[in-house]
């Protein structure tokens, strides 16, 4: 598992401890892998049944197209 990867899991592993909202910064990450994306996916999931806001802040333009590519942007609140 990828850096980012792990360090997404920490914020589904905030998620599953009943945490209401979770800002992830991404200011360091100029792009995302496929281990990060799956990681993404499930903390979208998570955070759609668990009613819980998720805001990506600091998203950079490719990470963004990304995300936009795998129809996830209307999952997260983002923050520049």
């Amino acid at each position: 598992m990828t850096t980012q990867a792990v360090w997404i899991q920490q914020a589904v592993d905030k998620l599953n401890s009943g945490e209401k909202d979770v800002i992830l910064d991404f200011s360091s990450v100029p792009r995302i892998d496929g281990n990060a994306v799956g990681a993404i996916e499930e903390l979208a999931a998570l955070a759609d049944q668990k009613s819980v806001t998720v805001v990506l802040r600091a998203v950079n333009v490719d990470v963004y197209r990304v995300l936009k590519l795998l129809k996830l942007t209307q999952r997260f609140t983002f923050l520049t």
